[in-house]
């Protein structure tokens, strides 16, 4: 049965200030955070970078290594070409599951803290 009594209302959060963010910002716990999140990516990305470079060169440059046939009328360029959509979705499950249990957690605590909540 359907009620007309509104659903019970969460508290709102307090919301910090400019100096409570700059403070939190300037924080060693903030820093381990960020630290930990640019450890993590930027390795990645120029890892993954230097790869897709690595794959547009031969290409243009290695055009007789590219066509090389492995088996069948699958080549080199092809299986190549689809490894980098296997290591888009990899890195993508890989830093998934680093931010839900290294940068959530902590990002989690420093806004619990913030909102009052701590």
């Amino acid at each position: 049965m359907a009620t007309d009594a509104p659903p019970p209302s969460k508290p709102q959060p307090t919301l910090p200030s400019t100096e409570e963010f700059v403070e939190v910002q300037a924080s060693a716990e903030f820093g381990e955070l960020r630290h930990s999140h640019r450890s993590f990516a930027f390795p990645l990305t120029v890892g993954f970078i230097l790869w897709y470079l690595l794959y547009v060169l031969l290409s243009n440059y290695a055009g007789d290594f590219m066509g090389t046939k492995l088996f069948g009328n699958i080549n080199v360029a092809l299986v190549l070409g689809l490894a980098q959509f296997l290591t888009t979705f990899l890195i993508a499950w890989w830093y998934s599951r680093h931010a839900a249990t290294q940068l959530d957690p902590k990002a989690e605590a420093i806004k619990t803290r913030m909102e009052g909540g701590a």
